[in-house]
């Protein structure tokens, strides 16, 4: 961990904790910060508060008193989740308090260089995709970030030159001041989380925030094909490197005669990736991108290529059954996620499991998608609204059932040997489920029950 006086003697408030604000906040104890954590949850449902207590940190729990940011706190860290629009969030910025995530915290601290990756869709998968590449390559990549292993605690353990690979949310991008990605990738944006950020243009000035700090010694990986990301990146002052699933670049990562190529030369052949789906191209062109910046070779590259099936809850394939094959998408949280999974399955039947948390959109852009779709089960909120689309898609067979654990014994009696069932839910998983790993392994679970 890069030694840091930035923090010393410094008040600090720490609103919400889970894992990240948790960690924050042990921390910044350690770097001699004075620590005050906030938490809406009671103190004695809070293990992870009770956990601090002893570290010497106030523990405010049980709610948000607005009256405790009367006291004179030099910087305020908040847990991605919590929006803008939160009263102690919003007095803390009215007073002129800097607000910042966990994100901003592994930046200060870490001796290694970032590779940040951001997008709407595809950001798991295409991190992953890096981290293995490098990996391959005999390089001693980190992993960290929106991925599930927190930021600040993965960069106090990296060393000079070690790469820090980091998938980043627009939640988390909102609240950086300093954070600077050696190489940032922005894959694509789209209609995402408007709950949070508002409108579509505060979404994306978060995810710009990226190349914010970045200098003419950083690179910007960003999506050729989509004009917003494009938009973005004519104002950075990174150098630029494309990629592009449809057009013949030259330079950067694109698709040529059946291949991947890189700088106008070929680094796979597309028959011999495993990774399904157009929009797994993109993604894989994007880490390829990502990869050759931070050296790694064709051959490791092509080495995880060849043998990289997906990452759980991505279009994950779970088993087959009697002739039916189960796909766990669960990630799936918004339209365009669900309108790749079933691009990646066109010319197949698909029974499709959808619905979940309702965010006030309409699923009229599904429409053209499900063509190729016989049967959907749905739940949740939102599956009102989604059955209003089958019906105009003319989808004869729209069952309505409890959650996902019950849709998968459902979509089974519905299906013939040769279809596909997908979990894809389009939504948010928040109105049934924690998280949407866990909506997708209950699916999982409910696959292996037929069994």
């Amino acid at each position: 961990m890069k030694p840091t006086r930035f923090y010393q003697h410094r008040r600090v408030l720490v609103i919400g904790l889970a894992k990240s604000g948790a960690a924050a906040a042990r921390l910044l104890a350690e770097l001699g910060a004075k620590v005050v954590v906030n938490d809406q949850k009671p103190l004695s449902e809070n293990m992870e508060a009770k956990q601090l207590e002893p570290l010497g940190i106030r523990i405010v729990c049980g709610g948000h008193p607005l009256e405790l940011l009367d006291e004179p706190f030099d910087l305020v860290v908040k847990n991605p989740g919590i929006p803008y629009t939160n009263p102690m969030v919003k007095k803390a910025l009215e007073k002129g308090l800097p607000v910042v995530t966990e994100v901003e915290l592994a930046y200060h601290i870490s001796e290694g260089p970032f590779i940040g990756i951001t997008g709407s869709n595809g950001k798991t998968t295409t991190t992953t995709l890096i981290y293995e590449m490098l990996k391959a390559d005999g390089q001693d990549p980190l992993l960290a970030g929106n991925i599930g292993l927190v930021a600040c605690e993965v960069a106090r353990e990296a060393k000079p030159g070690q790469w820090l690979v980091m998938e980043l949310s627009s939640f988390q991008l909102a609240g950086i001041d300093k954070f600077r990605p050696t190489i940032a990738v922005l894959l694509n944006i789209f209609d995402a989380h408007l709950d949070y950020h508002g409108t579509k243009e505060a979404y994306a000035a978060a995810k710009a925030n990226i190349f914010r700090n970045q200098t003419e010694r950083d690179y910007a990986v960003v999506n050729a094909d989509d004009p917003l990301v494009m938009n973005i990146a004519s104002s950075v002052r990174s150098q630029k490197v494309l990629f592009s699933a449809t057009k013949l670049l030259g330079e950067g990562a694109y698709v040529q005669d059946g291949a991947i190529y890189w700088n106008g030369d070929p680094v796979i052949r597309i028959a011999d990736i495993v990774l399904p789906g157009q929009h797994n191209l993109e993604n894989i062109l994007a880490a390829v991108a990502a990869a050759k910046l931070a050296g790694a070779s064709d051959e490791a590259i092509r080495q995880v290529l060849a043998t990289f099936s997906g990452v759980k809850h991505r279009l994950q394939y779970v088993a087959e059954i009697d002739g039916r094959r189960f796909y766990n998408d669960s990630k799936a949280t918004n339209i365009l996620a669900t309108q790749k999974a079933l691009s990646a399955f066109a010319g197949e039947p698909v029974i499709l499991l959808a619905g979940g948390l309702d965010r006030g959109n309409e699923f009229d852009d599904l429409l053209p998608y499900l063509q190729q779709v016989k049967a959907v089960v749905l739940f949740g909120q939102t599956a009102d609204k989604i059955g209003r689309i089958a019906q105009k898609a003319g989808i004869e067979t729209i069952r309505y059932v409890d959650n996902v654990e019950k849709a998968v014994p459902v979509a089974f009696e519905l299906s013939e040997p040769g279809d596909v069932i997908l979990l894809s839910p389009a939504c948010a998983s928040w109105d049934q489920y924690k998280t949407f790993e866990e909506r997708g392994d209950i699916f999982i679970n409910a696959v292996h029950k037929l069994k």
